[in-house]
């Protein structure tokens, strides 16, 4: 854990430099010292097919979720809320400059009795930090 995934409008291609912006949001989960290296994923998808608000054609959005694991307090996922949601809004501020884009973001704790993994990334991180 965490997931950090985020959907995207197509017509945001060319416009945002999405690959950036996946750097960026890892970047910025990895400064609240609340993730390790080793769990983090951040992923984009496009969304072909949609419908927005008033459905005018440059109407445009990203919605990203975050799914972590249960354990950290409320304060420190709120806090790790704010930090994205700021930095994603500071890279995308020129979106805002037009009335037809809109971004979101959820938080949402993972269930772990219901939730199975693996990792063969998390040892090979953990050994350089020794």
């Amino acid at each position: 854990m965490p997931h950090f995934t985020f959907d995207y409008s197509a017509n945001l291609e060319g416009l945002v430099d999405l690959k950036a912006l996946a750097k960026l949001i890892h970047q910025t989960m990895m400064e609240t010292g609340l993730f390790e290296l080793g769990a983090i994923r951040v992923r984009g998808f496009r969304t072909d097919i949609y419908a927005v608000a008033d459905l005018l054609e440059e109407n445009s959005f990203i919605d990203m979720s975050l799914r972590i694991g249960k354990g950290r307090s409320e304060a420190d996922r709120k806090r790790a809320g704010e930090a994205i949601f700021a930095a994603v809004s500071a890279f995308l501020s020129e979106r805002f400059e037009t009335p037809h884009f809109m971004l979101s973001l959820e938080i949402r704790e993972i269930d772990a009795d219901l939730s199975w993994k693996k990792n063969a990334i998390h040892p090979r991180l953990r050994q350089k930090t020794i």
